[in-house]
Formats: C-alpha cells, structure tokens, sequence
C-alpha cells in the first residue's frame, strides 16, 4: 500500500488521491514534491555521507543541485549555509544533534530511523507514511521514536500513516487503527474497537 501511494509501484486498478488532487501513478519524486515522503523499514540512508549531509540532501530546489549552478559556488553558497542551519534545527528536534558529524553508516537501528524521519522533516513533508518505524529497534528507543512522532504531529501538525506489526507498542500511540487482510479492509477504530472486532481476531489467529 505505502509503495502504490508513494509512486513506488503504479496499481492496477482504482487511483490515489492526496489533499483532493489525483496523484496515482506519479513518480517518487513527484509525490515527494506535493509534501508526501516515506521512510522504510530498511533505512535507505546515503551511508557514507554524515548525518548533517544525510538531512540537507532532503532540501526542496537546493541551487548548487542544478548542473548550471554547481560550478558557480557564489550562486549556491548562500542557500547551503541556510540549509545547513535548517538542518542543524531538524536533528536537534528529532535528537541527533550530537553525532551530526558522524557517517550515516555508524548509526544503530534506532538511530538510523531517526534520521529518516529528520530527513522527512527536513523535506517539509505535511504526511509522512512510515514503514514500521521501530522493527528490530529496542523497547525503549521504540517508546521514544513514537513519542516524538507524538510531538511532531501536535507541534508542527504533520500526519502519518504507520504500518507496523509491534502492536504491543503502537498501540498505546495511535489514534486511527485500519486493519487489513490480503489487501482488504477488515476493521477501522480506535485501538480498542479494531482489537476486539471479531473479524480482526478470525484474519490474524483463525476462527
């Protein structure tokens, strides 16, 4: 589902709408362009760039990325520093700040998801569909990653759309849960109502 919505796989049938406008069969990067970025379950991270680096490659119409400009450092110089300083900004709210200068690659699980989510920040996303956000990551830095996404959704007003499968964390988070079965839509609710929905029990552990 995160793939067909972030222009990863094109459907074959129906369309994707975002914010009232058709956006079905766009590529990543367009979709990225109308404010909807994804993160992964396998953090895709440019792993020898530094974590600073990492979070300003998510820049909108950065100068110096145009083939026109890059040569002319005073056309771009300006807008590097201002992103730089944005990105300072971006990892001291998703608490990376400290191992900014440390390479992508260095980072533990935990960590590395962070980032992709500074990098979401950073793109100016107003949705943000995560691929299970906490997998392989320990319970308390999974507990921390949801309370910042808490955060983010109260101060800046961002919305996301999280597929994950450690419930026994999720949960106590989330406001909407949508169960699905073999892309189909079995229950929608509040945590409570989907986990006690009949159906929801007969799809995930058999009647």
């Amino acid at each position: 589902m995160i793939n067909v919505i972030g222009g990863f796989y094109p459907p074959d049938s129906g369309f994707v709408m975002y914010q009232g406008l058709p956006i079905t069969g766009l590529a990543p990067h367009e979709v990225y362009r109308r404010g909807l970025v994804r993160t992964f379950q396998i953090p895709s991270l440019f792993w020898r760039m530094t974590v600073l680096e990492n979070v300003m490659a998510a820049k909108k119409d950065n100068p110096g990325e145009a083939f026109s400009k890059a040569v002319f450092k005073r056309m771009w110089k300006e807008a590097e520093t201002e992103t730089a300083e944005q990105a300072f900004g971006v990892l001291e709210i998703v608490g990376l700040l400290k191992i900014w200068d440390q390479p992508a690659n260095s980072l533990s699980g935990g960590q590395m998801k962070l980032l992709e989510i500074g990098r979401a920040l950073m793109s100016g996303a107003k949705t943000i569909l995560m691929d299970e956000p906490i997998s392989g990551v320990n319970p308390t830095l999974a507990h921390g990653i949801f309370a910042k996404l808490l955060q983010l959704r109260d101060e800046y007003g961002i919305t996301f759309l999280i597929v994950e499968h450690r419930l026994d964390i999720a949960l106590s988070y989330v406001d909407e849960v949508v169960a699905m079965s073999y892309g189909k839509l079995v229950a929608t609710g509040s945590p409570k109502e989907v986990m006690s929905d009949a159906r929801v029990v007969e799809a995930y552990l058999g009647g």
